[in-house]
């Protein structure tokens, strides 16, 4: 570690700071021989294992042919048919159209981008707990401050902030209330000028919060009352992670754009933006793009990824981990461990850690356990807005009984740390 303080900025940080060596399904094995359980993907983009056989035969073949020509000088098949497979694959029923980047923040940029194109318009609305990257727009669209925002700003003056409903803090019943609020954050700043309003559907970095049935269908009816446009950021909740290959699936609702990137190839940086073909063609030639955008080694990755898909089963393999995590975390939800909310979707789940009665948020309790974790060979994520959620973005292809001794050793922590 003295080595990596000496050459790498302080300004990058480690949740577990240990060195891999390798790493494949659910299993991370460090320098020192330790064999840890993977309930993380790297944040999400190995959701097919860190070394999938079919990824990595595709770029390899590819590291024979070229690495890189920019698609933007000289095209190449694998970019086409990336984008074909997006927009087969993207709700919607109309003629679509894709554009390929390289970063999740990247893209939720570029959707930005497309949406004052189209509109003319130039305000957005985001929510709170967002987080929808680290370039300057996008951390102007993240709502929490610290790590991400802290020293960075001054920020965009034309993003405004709304609530967004979910459990347990929010009575499902209070869904009009927070539909008025929208509405409200709107007209207070001239709904006329807004080109877009982005939204996770699961909401990742807040802690996994999922937002209360009809919240996201109520915005679709309320962007199209006010000509703005709906982005979808699937970066992390997209691809399959949820049991649905994007997570807006679940309630039905179309959006105008919906951004993917994360386990889009497995972990190769890959990230798109995919929406109505009139909508994507706006915009005139080379408004789009940049020197890396749609690398071929990333669409050969991304191409393996689509093979996996369409071959069936890794959907409801994300299901089945759902329902393992459920039945052995939601017993403790309001049982005096300290647990006050267990969400899951798929494999995309989030713990939150709380007074039982109050449900003020327990930081400590979260760190504890996640502490346990890391000490019991387990790499499991803290985060939330209070950072009081432990938060769990296992393989997709994680052995199941390897998924139940991973999820055994956090009930454990939790029950050691009450």
């Amino acid at each position: 570690m003295s080595v990596r303080r000496a050459e790498v900025s302080d300004g990058i940080g480690a949740q577990l700071p240990v060195f891999i060596e390798r790493a494949d399904g659910g299993i991370l094995l460090d320098v020192d021989g330790n064999r840890i359980i993977d309930l993380a993907s790297g944040l999400g983009p190995t959701s097919l294992g860190a070394s999938n056989r079919r990824v990595r035969e595709r770029i390899v073949a590819q590291l024979d042919r070229f690495t890189h020509t920019c698609f933007m000088t000289t095209e190449y098949e694998s970019y086409v048919e990336v984008c074909g497979w997006l927009n087969r694959n993207t709700p919607g029923d109309g003629e679509k159209r894709t554009a390929l980047f390289t970063t999740g923040a990247e893209a939720n940029e570029n959707a930005v981008k497309i949406a004052r194109y189209v509109t003319g318009r130039h305000k957005v609305l985001a929510f709170h707990g967002a987080y929808h990257g680290r370039t300057h727009m996008t951390m102007s669209l993240t709502s929490k401050s610290h790590p991400y925002k802290t020293g960075f700003g001054p920020f965009s003056q034309d993003v405004v902030h709304a609530p967004v409903p979910t459990s347990p803090r929010h009575d499902p019943a209070a869904l009009g209330t927070f539909l008025e609020q929208v509405r409200a954050s709107l007209t207070a700043n001239d709904p006329a000028s807004f080109a877009a309003i982005i939204i996770e559907p699961i909401l990742g970095e807040a802690g996994c919060l999922i937002p209360v049935p009809g919240f996201l269908a109520g915005l679709r009816e309320i962007a199209d009352e006010f000509g703005i446009l709906l982005i979808a950021d699937e970066v992390q909740s997209g691809m399959g992670r949820t049991g649905r290959i994007w997570a807006i699936e679940h309630e039905g609702v179309v959006p105008d754009l919906l951004v993917a990137a994360k386990a889009l190839a497995n972990g190769m940086p890959l990230s798109s933006v995919t929406g109505r073909a009139e909508l994507m063609n706006a915009v005139h030639p080379a408004g789009l793009g940049g020197t890396y955008v749609g690398n071929p080694l990333s669409c050969e990755a991304a191409l393996a990824v689509f093979e996996q898909f369409d071959a069936g089963g890794i959907l409801e393999r994300a299901g089945d981990l759902g329902g393992i995590a459920l039945g052995m975390l939601a017993p403790l939800v309001g049982s005096g461990h300290g647990v006050i909310d267990v969400r899951v979707r798929g494999a995309m789940i989030g713990i939150e850690f709380g007074d039982d009665e109050s449900l003020e948020p327990s930081t400590e309790r979260a760190r504890a356990v996640t502490r346990h974790c890391h000490a019991n060979g387990v790499l499991a994520l803290t985060n939330g807005v209070h950072e009081n959620v432990i938060r769990l973005l296992p393989p997709v292809v994680i052995d199941p009984d390897l998924f139940r001794d991973g999820i055994q050793v956090i009930v454990d922590g939790i029950l050691a740390a009450s």
